[in-house]
């Protein structure tokens, strides 16, 4: 049985809230990092099998997100919330010392784990990114160019085929429904071109996508796998899935696909 805990740490911008999944026979530690506007509760069934596989499961709500301290979705340096997600890695770490860590990020978390990749990456056995805002994503450029950043929040529709995942997101009031601002969209193109600008990370690397991914297209993100993994990588692309793989009507796939990675990696 999966017993859930939460912890509250002290993060760079205020208060972060964490959640850390646990089941019997904990063979490694996954670290999780949400995307934008969501939070780490709805990570969940990603934590059930991971759990199921041997992990213990740590994930924060990034500031501005979830039950964390900060103005909703206001971002000003991702490095912060790099800084936010090792301290919960060390938390991990202090729990279960001398386990190997593998990374999982989703569409911004993606970004956030692909930097903390290239800043803290001699202590991760593993990265995995799933619909990852990395390469060449024109969102930010689109926006920044105008005067005003209109009112347009994300598509439930555009998350999954499943209707039910769009119908959740959209009831759920820990999840952000009002538009972009500014200062997180600069963070965005600043970490971007960091990010491009910092070289492969040199680890074992999974990429999931779907490839009808419209709020973070595939060509776009393709640009920045390969410049991370320098051309090493494990990549599964779902014909007709949408944003969130994990979520997707075909998600026993996508499982399989991360089981199969993950025991290759650990040597399970």
């Amino acid at each position: 049985m999966t017993d859930v805990r939460e912890h509250v740490l002290t993060g760079t911008c205020g208060p972060i809230t964490a959640r850390e999944w646990t089941g019997p026979g904990t063979r490694y530690l996954a670290l999780v990092a949400h995307g934008y506007g969501e939070h780490i509760g709805r990570y969940e069934g990603v934590a059930d099998v991971l759990t199921r596989h041997g992990a213990a499961v740590f994930g924060p709500d990034h500031t501005g997100h979830g039950d964390s301290a900060g103005e909703r979705v206001l971002i000003e340096d991702f490095e912060d919330v790099v800084t936010d997600l090792h301290r919960v890695a060390d938390l991990a770490r202090g729990r279960y010392p001398d386990l190997p860590v593998v990374l999982i990020g989703h569409s911004m978390g993606g970004l956030v784990a692909a930097r903390y990749a290239q800043r803290y990456g001699a202590e991760l056995a593993a990265l995995v990114l799933s619909g990852p805002v990395i390469g060449d994503w024109k969102l930010p450029g689109r926006l920044l160019a105008l005067d005003e950043i209109p009112d347009t929040p994300i598509s439930p529709a555009a998350l999954s085929r499943d209707a039910g995942v769009g119908e959740a997101y959209a009831a759920d009031p820990l999840v952000w429904h009002g538009p972009m601002k500014r200062p997180t969209v600069e963070a965005f193109a600043r970490t971007l071109e960091t990010v491009a600008k910092s070289g492969a990370v040199g680890l074992p690397l999974l990429w999931l996508h779907g490839a009808d991914d419209r709020l973070v297209p595939l060509a776009g993100s393709r640009v920045g796998v390969e410049e991370l993994s320098g051309g090493a990588r494990t990549e599964r692309i779902y014909a007709g899935a949408r944003h969130e793989v994990f979520h997707e009507t075909n998600s026993a796939e996508v499982f399989a696909d991360l089981l199969r990675f993950l025991d290759e990696v650990l040597g399970h």
